[in-house]
């Protein structure tokens, strides 16, 4: 027979488990003692960005103009190396790497990079290196968008939801980027007949009730297109919510402008799709734009991209998702980096995204913790990737395993 405990017998439990708890973060929270993010980096951000407007010549008004931000991308290694130290080979390998793959920054971003670090992750995801042209594995298109495409700017891979690219431009091109094969040497909005042409499909098929804008950046657009894009889809009855794909709050948070937060706020149920992969992006500027879009009434989600040397870390990416939660936006998706050619010194083993998931079921709140999906290849769409909590199964009794570690039965009746 259980013998009942007494009050203080169970208040010592309860410390001991809590000491035990307490003891389970110990290692995460020295690793913050050494890892760099945006807010704790935020005075030496603003001290590059100083040094980045007196370069070129800006007032504080200019530099939170996302116009001028687009306008004033680095995109040269001669323009670059007056602003960040870069040795000659250095030098030769970024124009040579750039004659074949485009790349621009903006001056924002530019400044989160701390000029002392070579191996900065906010670079690594920037500047072109010669692994770029080293690199012979993987794919133009991985994923098969050509064959996933029923009209000019679709892509359709899942039965109740599709894709709208409106454009190839983006504030930074990510070395990473998935679609790089499509970037060209011109920013391109997409036609407007071929919108037309989209915007027709949507409507003759009723089944799609999901409808996301990306390209290239959707949030790239001028205003009033997107307000036209948003009305067109309103106007369709079977269309439930709009999605924008956007690495402009990361990389030119400028853009969140009051008429683009005005019209988002006529068009709701509306979500903002980001694309934040280290916690030294998540920045106060960051914060700003994603409260005022917060305010419009606009929910937004993230998806980070597992990458070698950037984030294929437990603690980084525990922080990532920690200081996402403290923006208002969602962790949602870790994507396991796709083979496109030329990226494949960021790819990671799968085992790698899976032990990060370890380390953070338990060890964080569930809204911390997205899911890690695969894209299966050519347009198959995401699989999850998961740690396995089921051990076995009785007839009526589970065996299941505890994020500590632990192997309880549960009953099962």
């Amino acid at each position: 027979m259980a013998v009942e405990k007494s009050y203080q017998e169970k208040q010592q439990m309860a410390c001991e488990r809590a000491a035990e708890l307490k003891n389970k973060i110990n290692d995460y929270r020295e690793a913050l003692n050494y890892m760099p993010y945006g807010f704790k980096n935020w005075p030496q951000i603003q001290e590059n960005q100083k040094r980045i407007k007196d370069f070129f010549k800006a007032t504080d008004d200019d530099w939170e103009n996302w116009r001028w931000q687009l306008k004033n991308r680095i995109s040269t290694p001669e323009i670059l190396k007056e602003i960040l130290p870069i040795d000659k080979q250095e030098l030769e390998e970024i124009r040579e790497t750039g004659s074949k793959y485009r790349w621009a920054i903006s001056p924002y971003y530019l400044s989160l990079i701390d000029p002392d670090d070579p191996d900065d992750p906010v670079k690594r995801q920037s500047i072109p290196t010669i692994n770029e042209l080293l690199d012979q594995e993987g794919y133009d298109d991985p994923m098969g968008e050509e064959f996933t495409s029923p009209t000019a700017a679709i892509t359709r891979r899942y039965p109740d939801r599709l894709i709208i690219k409106v454009t190839n431009q983006c504030a930074m091109y990510c070395r990473h980027c998935q679609r790089r094969r499509g970037i060209g040497e011109q920013d391109l909005a997409t036609p407007r007949e071929d919108l037309e042409e989209a915007i027709k499909y949507v409507r003759d098929n009723e089944e799609i009730r999901d409808v996301l804008l990306t390209g290239g950046d959707g949030l790239m657009l001028d205003n009033q297109t997107i307000k036209w894009l948003l009305e067109e889809l309103d106007s369709i009855e079977h269309v439930e919510i709009k999605r924008f794909g956007s690495r402009t709050l990361v990389t030119m948070p400028q853009r969140i402008d009051d008429e683009l937060c005005r019209i988002f706020s006529e068009h709701l149920p509306l979500y903002v799709i980001t694309h934040y992969n280290h916690p030294l992006e998540i920045t106060p500027r960051a914060e700003e734009a994603c409260f005022k879009l917060g305010r419009s009434g606009v929910s937004m989600g993230n998806q980070a991209v597992l990458l070698k040397g950037v984030n294929n870390d437990p603690f980084v990416m525990r922080k990532l998702n920690q200081e996402l939660l403290k923006i208002m936006v969602r962790p949602y998706l870790i994507f396991h980096a796709k083979a496109v050619k030329g990226t494949s010194h960021f790819r990671t083993k799968v085992e790698e995204g899976i032990e990060i998931m370890e380390k953070l079921r338990g060890y964080t709140s569930g809204l911390a913790i997205p899911h890690y999906v695969v894209n299966a290849p050519f347009g198959l769409g995401k699989t999850p990737m998961l740690p396995e909590y089921l051990i076995s199964m009785g007839k009526d009794y589970l065996q299941i395993r505890t994020w500590e570690n632990k192997v309880v039965k549960y009953e099962n009746k």
